[in-house]
C-alpha cells in the first residue's frame, strides 16, 4: 500500500478532535476542582478556625483523599474521560496515579503487589521533585537568599 493511499484511508477514518469542546471541559473541570479546594480552605479557616497554614494542609489532604476514594471506586476515571485534562491538575493527578497503580497490583499481595506498584508512575515525579528541590536549595545557598 502506498503512503498516499494510507494517508487517504487514515484521513477518512480519523475522528474529528473537538478541540474547543475539550478545552472548555478541561477549563471548567479544573476550575471546579479549584473551587472545591477553595471552599474547603474557607471552611477550614472560617468554620473550624484553623490557621492559614493548617487549613492549606488539610485542604490538600482532603482533595487527595477524595480523589483516591473516587479512583478506588472507579468513578474518577469516568470523570477524567469526560472532562479530560482539567481533572489532572497536579494534586488530583498524583493521587490518581498512586491509587490506580496500587490497585493494579492488589492481586499480588500487599508487599509485592500494592507496595511495589504504588510508585510505578508517581515515583519519577517524587524523584525529580526531590532532586529539583535539592538543586534549588543549593542555588539559594550559593546566591545567599
Amino acid at each position: 500500500m502506498s503512503i498516499y493511499r494510507f494517508q487517504q484511508i487514515n484521513k477518512h477514518q480519523k475522528q474529528n478532535a473537538h478541540k474547543i469542546r475539550n478545552s472548555i471541559l478541561a477549563f471548567v473541570s479544573g476550575g471546579i476542582i479549584g473551587l472545591v479546594g477553595q471552599l474547603l480552605y474557607v471552611i477550614y479557616t472560617d468554620v473550624l478556625r484553623l490557621s492559614m497554614n493548617d487549613a492549606n494542609g488539610w485542604m490538600i489532604i482532603t482533595i487527595i483523599f477524595i480523589t483516591a476514594l473516587l479512583t478506588g471506586f472507579g468513578v474518577f476515571d469516568k470523570i477524567a474521560q469526560f472532562c479530560g485534562a482539567g481533572t489532572f491538575i497536579p494534586i488530583t493527578g498524583f493521587a490518581n496515579a498512586l491509587v490506580a497503580s496500587a490497585m493494579e497490583g492488589r492481586t499480588e499481595g500487599p508487599i509485592y503487589g500494592i507496595g511495589a506498584n504504588m510508585f510505578k508512575l508517581a515515583g519519577s515525579v517524587i524523584t525529580y521533585g526531590i532532586s529539583f528541590a535539592i538543586l534549588i536549595a543549593i542555588v539559594r545557598f550559593w546566591v545567599g537568599i
